[in-house]
């Protein structure tokens, strides 16, 4: 505009707007005539004409980028810049100084540019309401402790990355089918609905991983016709073709670790308060793509009436020790089951056990490290057996499973140290027998224990004073008072009579 200076800031917004615009619509947003913005592009072709096509000091890399630098890189793409710079300093030092490392780098990336391989693509995918589940396994990688004991664990994920919507569930094993199963049924339920396609990985409990065909396993081929989805699975050993599910794995773990220092600890009391503490994670996460969920929701499948199977059946003996052993981990079993055959349903957190077709018992279940054997006693189970013949629990095979926790074993380890053998076992086993009776067991364990670092051992009679408390059997009678006329008609002829 004529008789106004144009400032540098308009020349700028000019120049920003002319790489995508028209002259005309430039000089329009940057406020300035249209002459004036022909004068700006003369300017800018004039200078581009000038720039010189010379250097004006010699090149630090002619001796050896020809010789050296190129046929490094034609042979391997995977060569870093820094790789190149560190073999150079150390055996090119005639040649090659270290401060040209920026140059260095600047040429390699050039020369990559021009006569590189092609790099990978990634390929943004369009995903449509309804129609796609991704699930996958994760490893946590934070110090999760219960009641102080380390917690080997996983999580299954679901997602449905057409909305975001996921779903997270504690796996205690490994990638077993039974995990598999009830963490998918579980997501189904929570979504409220089943998309067309469900996608995975090469899951062994999901697909014969030792065919070139996508050969369902008899399990999953039930589960896949119950629920009325398609089955499908990335290329073996690709993790990224499951991109939309690999990348919230990050997002997912890394939000549980924040939350875990925010809470200030990594322990927590059992496993139903870890589990409760994933699951609001999940719901928070959930709730900021609520309106989207929504759309989601209802172009899903129907729900079936009942869950598919996500359990395994087991027939097991209960042995005279009142244990049965699976999957190399022994469990123990209340000992009026001794000689029973129970049918085990196994789950991937725990053991149902059925007589006949009734759930009598319910146990947590435990595994085994690769190569070893495990344990899971509970001394409920045979301490009334054991307390009519205390002296059997000193060389007992489960004598440290029998012992709940650190108190207890601290408590063995003392009176086993200061009494006499047969005095020590019945000390352990009659105490063990209260610690059941009352219903008291931390807090009795804790008392002893501070008893005995005051070094006094108190007597289990004191124990049962202050534990065990019996209410007395009184027998509540009610009397009823009768009339007198109800007498009088019991005597022939009245009282008068």
């Amino acid at each position: 505009m004529p008789g106004i200076r144009i400032s540098d800031q308009q020349v700028t917004i000019y120049m920003k707007s002319r790489k995508h615009n028209s002259q005309v619509i430039a000089a329009a947003k940057a406020g300035i005539s249209e002459r004036t913005a022909r004068r700006i592009d003369k300017q800018n072709e004039q200078k581009t004409a000038n720039q010189r096509q010379w250097r004006t000091r010699k090149d630090p890399l002619d001796s050896i980028w020809d010789s050296i630098v190129v046929p490094m890189l034609q042979v391997d793409e995977s060569i870093t810049p820094v790789g190149l710079f560190d073999h150079l300093c150390e055996f090119h030092t005639d040649k090659f100084k270290p401060s040209s490392r920026r140059t260095l780098e600047r040429r390699i990336h050039k020369w990559r540019a021009f006569h590189g391989a092609g790099r990978e693509v990634i390929f943004i995918q369009t995903h449509e309401y309804g129609v796609l589940g991704i699930c996958d396994f994760t490893h946590v990688q934070s110090p999760v402790t219960i009641a102080g004991e380390p917690l080997k664990h996983m999580l299954f994920h679901y997602r449905m990355p057409a909305s975001g919507w996921a779903y997270a569930q504690v796996i205690y094993g490994g990638e077993s089918f039974a995990a598999f199963s009830d963490g998918l049924q579980k997501a189904f339920k929570t979504a409220g609905g089943v998309p067309k396609v469900v996608r995975t990985d090469s899951l062994s409990a999901a697909y014969r991983n030792h065919s070139n065909d996508d050969d369902l396993t008899e399990r999953f081929s039930e589960l896949v016709t119950h629920y009325g989805f398609k089955a499908t699975r990335n290329n073996r050993g690709i993790a990224h073709e499951n991109g939309a599910i690999e990348s919230p794995h990050g997002h997912l773990k890394s939000q549980i670790e924040q939350a875990l220092k925010i809470r200030g600890h990594y322990d927590f009391k059992n496993r139903e308060a870890y589990e409760t503490f994933i699951t609001d994670i999940v719901a928070r996460r959930n709730r900021r793509i609520s309106d989207k969920y929504l759309l989601e929701q209802r172009q899903l499948q129907a729900l079936p009436r009942v869950m598919s199977v996500n359990y395994t059946e087991h027939y097991l003996s209960v042995s005279r020790t009142s244990t049965i052993a699976l999957k190399r981990v022994t469990y123990s079993v209340p000992s009026r089951l001794i000689g029973s055959r129970l049918l085990v349903r196994l789950y991937d957190n725990r053991l149902e056990l059925f007589y006949s077709t009734d759930l009598i018992q319910t146990l947590e279940r435990v595994y085994a490290v690769k190569g070893e054997r495990a344990r899971h006693i509970n001394y409920v189970h045979v301490i009334d057996a054991l307390v009519k013949k205390p002296m059997a629990f000193r060389h007992s095979q489960l004598r440290d499973d029998l012992l709940p926790d650190d108190n207890y074993k601290a408590i063995w380890q003392y009176v086993d140290e200061n009494l006499l053998a047969d005095k020590a076992s019945y000390y352990m086993v009659k105490l063990l027998h209260l610690a059941k009776q009352s219903g008291c067991e931390r807090q009795l364990g804790r008392f002893v224990a501070a008893e005995i670092a005051q070094r006094q051992l108190p007597a289990i009679r004191e124990c049962e004073a202050q534990f065990l408390v019996i209410e007395p059997n009184i027998l509540k009678m009610t009397v009823k008072q009768h009339s007198l006329s109800a007498y009088s008609r019991m005597i022939p002829g009245g009282l008068h009579g």
